[in-house]
């Protein structure tokens, strides 16, 4: 028998078989589109604080990975002859195909995607929450669009799948590629020949998509474009012998913590914490590692709600309120993420938004949370990236900038909110040397500016020269606080002296600075 070239060759033409092809390419798109969309949610679900959502999307996936696709299509396809109302949805054969498709796909791609959101950082969703965008802003703009991407190779593996499978769609005489080829071959039993017609439409089929794929994920991958020119060059401007007046460690209470305690896995880290933050205040905490310093910021905007004792900020209990029985009881994440807009937080590792532009960084929150509209949020994002060096920078990814630019940013990220308080986690411990200067020049400004700061570190010069008090943390509790002449003195407490001595090369003073300044 001679294999007939020139008959394969002319199904190329046939416009039965490119009619077929056009059916695969919606029904497939149509499945991957809506599958990605279902998936997502059932990954989400899936990872749900909530037991009842996420037992539902578990026992989906269990039970539609276990079904075999053609079960589902046979079952969609003949369903409305036992519920002729069914025939509304499930009337034809492409509508039963789709339906199987995606109640299949959607099973598999929910696991890929859940892949994806693990992926993404805790880092990345506390720096949202910090913002203030509750929980459903903080998936759609922050982890949903990193996760996709993370998992685009997979999902389109799974596009490939899925154009393979509408093959099957054939028992229900959907009249895709494979019938259609079928048809002819019954009819001229060149079976061989058909066959490998139909194989070069499905491989041309998988080359296109896969390429379209390819494209997309190239247009995601932010790391792959290049650097934005910049307009201007960049300058953090060094003030000369200009200091603030120390304020003293009274007034408005912006901040009261009383009695806070904070346990880990048994572990008592924070034993009592007593601390007030007054308007306009700059509070140093200071203290070696691991005597919970980092843990008492966060109790302060409830990234780590406390276990016990007060903590109030603007007035306010932070993540809790009082019933109408005078009781205090948990507030919800929606209302907790409301307290959170008015306490800025600025992390030690910067926790940049990888997929977003420096201003998109800055802008998102306020437009998001209809602070501001668009353009206004871009007008002063602007404004606060020239404040800290960095305007000529706007365009760029966070991966394109040095970790010193990296921390402007999420400086001005936080500045973006308007919040009544800052807080700073070690905002140098993460930098090279030669950076860190450029960082406390921003932090010295902010403090002349009137902004009321509570910062963790462990630059002594920070300390002294800016902090208008300074509190001391060793094993979970306030050692000493007070103001920087009285802990950093001559009379200073031998473990401060020791402390000091560890982590900072310049003497101790001995004397009250009468203006303080950080830049030379």
């Amino acid at each position: 028998m001679k294999f007939n070239w020139e008959y394969t060759f002319s199904l190329f033409l046939d416009p039965n078989l490119w009619k077929a092809a056009g059916l695969v390419v919606v029904l497939s798109v149509l499945a991957w589109v809506i599958s990605n969309v279902a998936g997502i949610g059932l990954a989400l679900m899936k990872e749900s604080r909530s037991r009842l959502l996420s037992t539902v999307a578990r026992g989906y996936v269990w039970l539609f990975r276990s079904l075999p696709l053609l079960v589902l299509l046979v079952f969609a396809y003949n369903i409305p002859q036992v519920f002729p109302a069914t025939s509304v949805v499930l009337g034809s054969s492409f509508s039963s195909a789709l339906i199987a498709l995606v109640l299949s796909e959607s099973a598999y791609m929910a696991e890929i995607h859940r892949g994806g959101l693990m992926s993404v950082s805790i880092e990345q969703r506390e720096a949202a929450r910090a913002l203030g965008l509750p929980y459903g802003k903080v998936q759609l703009h922050i982890v949903v669009p990193q996760a996709f991407r993370i998992a685009l190779p997979a999902l389109g593996n799974e596009f490939v799948s899925i154009v393979k499978l509408t093959s099957l769609a054939s028992v229900i005489s959907l009249q895709e590629i494979l019938l259609v080829g079928q048809q002819l071959y019954t009819q001229n039993f060149m079976v061989l020949e058909t066959l490998l017609s139909v194989a070069v439409f499905y491989v041309m089929l998988v080359t296109v998509f896969d390429q379209l794929r390819a494209l997309l994920e190239r247009k995601l991958d932010v790391n792959r474009r290049r650097p934005a020119l910049q307009s201007e060059p960049e300058c953090i401007e060094r003030r000369v012998a200009r200091g603030r007046e120390r304020r003293a460690h009274s007034g408005e209470k912006l901040v009261h913590a009383q009695g806070v305690t904070k346990s880990f896995h048994g572990n008592q880290v924070l034993k009592g914490v007593d601390v007030d933050v007054h308007a306009g205040e700059v509070v140093v905490v200071i203290g070696p590692s691991g005597s919970g310093k980092t843990t008492l910021v966060r109790t302060l905007n409830h990234l780590e709600p406390a276990d016990g004792g007060v903590i109030e900020v603007n007035g306010q209990l932070l993540g809790h309120r009082y019933n109408a029985q005078g009781r205090i009881e948990a507030l919800s994440d929606k209302d907790i993420s409301l307290q959170r807009r008015n306490v800025g937080m600025v992390f030690q590792r910067f926790n940049l938004f990888p997929h977003k532009t420096v201003l998109e960084n800055v802008t998102l929150a306020p437009v998001q949370l209809r602070r501001m509209s668009g353009t206004e949020a871009e007008n002063f994002g602007m404004d606060l990236l020239a404040k800290v060096g960095m305007s000529a920078h706007a365009k760029k990814y966070p991966h394109q900038l040095s970790g010193g630019q990296q921390q402007r940013v999420a400086i001005a990220r936080a500045l973006a909110m308007k919040p009544s308080v800052m807080l700073f986690d070690e905002p140098t411990s993460a930098l090279d040397p030669e950076l860190v200067q450029e960082v406390l020049s921003v932090i010295a400004d902010l403090a002349r500016e009137g902004i009321t700061m509570v910062i963790v570190t462990h630059e002594m010069k920070l300390a002294r020269d800016v902090a208008d008090w300074v509190v001391f943390m060793e094993d979970g509790a306030v050692g000493q606080q007070g103001p920087p002449e009285s802990l950093f003195g001559a009379n200073a407490d031998p473990r401060i002296k020791r402390f000091v001595q560890t982590v900072s090369d310049a003497p101790i003073i001995t004397e009250t600075p009468a203006v303080a300044g950080l830049m030379p």
